[in-house]
């Protein structure tokens, strides 16, 4: 990219375009750890990203999820719809990992009896803390039906994420979601890729994701490209 990003983050670079409702995100192979604490790269991670991520807002589009997408421009850009990012996080757990594990002292790996929806403040500076209805209504992040309907899109999101894995002999452990509103509407934003979400392989166990990275596995670049393999049939 030529000209400047309106906005970098630890993962993607945004742009804005000659249309005012539009923006264009590039996916970078910077990758970072325990809250920018680790650091490093993992190679094509922005080409496999924007390829899942692409793959994973068609599907939800086709099942009525709202979300930023427009399109694919290219292997590490696409089109999404500007959005005025809330800064509440809806995180959805399905099996005791990361953590979760730690604070309720399970071992990972453990199934929850039931769903798991935890709201996090998405603040760099403050380690994007734990929070809940109170906090945001007191920090003016949000509106409570605002809040409400991000878990309820949360939810619908991982049913059909973990429907449609099971084919595909993935396990959705947990996931991190992201809101803005467009015009008024409240749409899913950010990404949906091994980045924000925990894959195992569903026979072996083998974490697919961002784990590699963190916890130093090996194997990062190839985890995510099996992923995206599963998903479409394509390396990269």
């Amino acid at each position: 990219m030529d000209k400047k990003p309106m906005y970098e983050g630890k993962a993607k670079q945004v742009y804005a375009t000659d249309n005012p409702d539009q923006l264009l995100v590039y996916y970078k192979d910077d990758a970072t750890a325990f809250n920018g604490e680790k650091r490093g790269t993992i190679g094509n991670k922005g080409i496999l990203n924007n390829k899942i991520s692409t793959f994973f807002f068609n599907l939800l589009t086709e099942k009525g999820i709202p979300n930023h997408f427009v399109k694919m421009v290219s292997d590490r850009e696409m089109l999404v719809k500007t959005l005025k990012i809330l800064s509440v996080e809806v995180v959805v757990r399905n099996i005791a990992a990361g953590s979760l594990a730690k604070r309720i002292g399970w071992e990972e790996g453990r199934k929850l009896p039931a769903t798991v929806v935890e709201l996090y403040y998405k603040n760099d500076d403050l380690g994007d803390p734990l929070i809940n209805y109170y906090h945001i209504r007191a920090l003016g992040l949000a509106t409570n039906e605002q809040v409400l309907l991000m878990e309820q899109y949360a939810l619908k999101v991982n049913e059909i994420l973990s429907d449609f894995l099971k084919d595909k002999k993935i396990e959705l452990i947990d996931f991190k979601l992201e809101f803005g509103l467009h015009n008024g509407e409240l749409l899913l934003g950010d990404e949906i890729s091994p980045d924000t979400c925990r894959f195992w392989d569903t026979e072996t166990g083998q974490k697919l994701d961002k784990d590699r990275f963190r916890r130093d596995l090996g194997n990062v670049e190839e985890a995510y490209q099996e992923v995206l393999k599963r998903l479409t049939g394509q390396k990269q």
